[in-house]
């Protein structure tokens, strides 16, 4: 009834204005429109609202034993290595661009009769090309056509052109341009992509598979392999955790640093509920339902863990990278870390 009352007289003012010209026509509309839904069905009042108690969940919530984990990687250490369409595509832009740069001018790099034009003279009859590590060609011979590498072709590989540089790099100096005395300078050879670790698959150790990231597993007591994890103690933060985690589980004879405030992961683990059994790390059964440890992303630089004076009661270390993590830890534990490794 009210509503009524109050959309008559407002319907009484609009008429009162609009007999009186004191608005325009787009103001009259857009009045009309308001008007037309104040007229709306009066509000029943008998029917009432009535919002349903928030009970609390009966059942009892888990009790978790908080922890901090150390996720400790190594960097790579070399680029990876490149695919049979990689090596054939650079092979080609590297050839390309020689041929267009064709013809090339020595005497703009190296002045008439001196060493350097001497040396580079020596070399150009025996490499053909400017290049020194793309093969062989002639640009201005009958067979200069023949420019198309075959399947397979060596020049393609990283290995024969490692070992065209390291010959042309053996100089040969001319004392004057009439007697010319050849001596080869020392040039120390490419180290191999495979180290001696890798050879002899040692786990434990840092120089191995230097193209991928390797990371620091420690294993239990109990057999169990995973990060280095402890609890908090007292208002630690995780970062705190993380630092005095380094040194209880390694040792001191490490460059590291802890990267950022934030972990990258957690694993949340339930304790089996046995009678008579206590928990890992608990006084009784009924302390916590599980823990939950969240991981901290930490790098190293140098040194190499030790277990002298280990306080968490690891056994062993490994230098692992993501393929070889999946084969010692458990599927849930995997499942958990997976997604904070790196591929490479």
């Amino acid at each position: 009834m009210e509503l009524s009352i109050r959309s008559a007289r407002g319907g009484g003012r609009f008429a009162q204005m609009f007999g009186r010209g004191r608005i325009c026509t787009a103001c009259r509309k857009s009045l009309q429109r308001q008007a037309y839904s104040v007229a709306a069905a009066p509000l029943d009042q008998t029917s009432s609202h009535h919002v349903a108690p928030v009970l609390e969940s009966s059942a009892p919530q888990p009790v978790w034993r908080v922890r901090a984990g150390l996720l400790l990687a190594r960097a790579p250490h070399l680029t990876r290595d490149l695919t049979s369409f990689e090596k054939a595509y650079y092979l080609y832009q590297r050839r390309l661009n020689e041929r267009l740069a064709l013809p090339f001018g020595r005497y703009f790099y190296f002045k008439k009769d001196t060493p350097g034009a001497l040396e580079w003279k020596r070399k150009v009859k025996d490499r053909r090309t400017a290049a020194r590590d793309i093969g062989r060609y002639d640009a201005y011979s009958d067979e200069s056509w023949n420019d198309e590498l075959l399947v397979g072709a060596k020049e393609s590989e990283t290995q024969h052109q490692a070992e065209a540089l390291l010959r042309d790099s053996e100089i040969t100096s001319a004392a004057n341009s009439e007697l010319a005395e050849r001596r080869k300078d020392e040039v120390e050879p490419l180290q191999p992509r495979l180290t001696e670790s890798d050879r002899q698959q040692d786990v434990g150790s840092l120089n191995r598979r230097l193209d991928r990231t390797l990371y620091l597993l420690g294993q239990e007591a109990q057999g169990r392999w995973g990060f280095p994890a402890a609890d908090l103690i007292r208002r630690e933060s995780l970062n705190q955790a993380a630092e005095r985690l380094l040194v209880q589980a390694a040792g001191a004879n490490m460059n590291t640093w802890v990267v950022g405030h934030h972990p990258v992961g957690h694993h949340h683990r339930h304790y089996p509920r046995v009678e008579g059994t206590a928990a890992p790390g608990t006084a009784a059964p009924e302390d916590f339902d599980g823990e939950m440890t969240f991981f901290m992303k930490a790098r190293i630089m140098a040194g190499q863990p030790t277990l002298e004076g280990n306080q968490l009661g690891l056994t062993s270390f490994r230098w692992l990278c993501k393929e070889e993590i999946e084969e010692v830890v458990s599927a849930g534990y995997w499942s958990a870390i997976k997604n904070m490794l790196a591929d490479r």
